[in-house]
């Protein structure tokens, strides 16, 4: 595997990892800070030097981090990926296992990663005090079928006519993502995520909050909260409503652009096949604050 060939021009490298080419360049040496900061807390033998031992497929902080993004990026198959690397699809595996987490660690370390959950009005402020707007959606993405029908009743989505999981997208004006719920069932609806993680309630009642009528019913918890007006049966909308509806999904149609953003990496839109528990999650996690990095180089 050529990383240096890789780095000849922005768009082979946006293609391989989803980042332009200074973006992978300045995210390297964060990277290798947090491998070495990764591999200490594992370290089993103290007597070895760090670094010690047999060298495997990927010899530099470089490699490693270029293997990981092309994983998200392009969501190979383990024989793939590992034919592309240099190994089996065994060690190709144990790769994607170390490589993952660190990379998550360093967009957390950078502040890049979005907030699960907002527990309180004061803290959205102390966290988001510059926020006026928001836009509000939620995301699906298709897995595997289950085995076992309880966890197929579980996970199958009426709406995508498959089984998928969701979650509930925060961003603003800016197309960052501010908060990424916690992966559920896609079976469960937004409006049933969103009160469960009293999403609404803690937003404070100042900013003006966009969203669909899958949250009909949250403006009367939230009440700035504009949603797009329902065609009546049998009639139709005003023209008035129908302007107000057109300025509400010019708003609305920010947060599909961050969720488009999220999903450049293909480990987001292909069908997930993976087995490692809450690995969706990080992988989705890992997604938006990669999605936030490119976005501090477009300022």
């Amino acid at each position: 595997m050529s990383v240096a060939a890789a780095l000849r021009n922005n768009r082979l490298c946006a293609a391989l990892t989803g980042l332009q080419v200074q973006e992978f360049k300045d995210l390297v040496e964060p990277f290798s800070w947090y491998w070495r900061e990764y591999w200490a807390a594992k370290r089993i033998d103290p007597e070895r030097a760090f670094g010690g031992g047999r060298k495997g497929a990927l010899k530099t902080y470089e490699e490693k981090l270029f293997a990981g993004l092309m994983y998200l990026k392009a969501y190979a198959t383990y024989d793939v990926f590992g034919f592309h690397i240099g190994c089996d699809r065994s060690q190709a595996c144990r790769w994607v296992a170390h490589i993952v987490p660190v990379l998550e660690l360093t967009m957390q370390r950078k502040l890049l990663l979005p907030e699960r959950k907002i527990t309180s009005i004061e803290e959205f402020q102390k966290r988001f005090p510059e926020i006026t707007e928001l836009m509000i959606d939620g995301t699906e993405r298709r897995r595997q079928r289950p085995k076992k029908k309880k966890s197929q009743q579980k996970t199958y989505s009426g709406k995508r006519k498959a089984h998928t999981r969701k979650n509930i997208v925060v961003t603003d004006t800016k197309r960052r993502i501010l908060v990424l719920t916690k992966t559920k069932s896609g079976r469960r609806h937004d409006k049933r995520l969103a009160d469960k993680e009293s999403l609404f309630e803690n937003i404070p009642k100042d900013i003006d909050v966009y969203t669909d009528t899958a949250f009909i019913g949250e403006e009367k918890v939230h009440r700035r909260l504009f949603l797009p007006r329902k065609k009546p049966k049998g009639k139709s909308l005003t023209e008035d409503e129908k302007i107000t509806n057109k300025i509400i999904s010019s708003y609305r149609v920010i947060a599909e652009h961050a969720i488009g953003g999220m999903k450049r990496y293909q480990a987001l839109t292909q069908v997930y096949r993976n087995r490692r528990k809450y690995f969706d999650d990080t992988i989705i996690l890992l997604s938006a604050g990669l999605w936030n990095y490119h976005l501090s180089y477009a300022r």
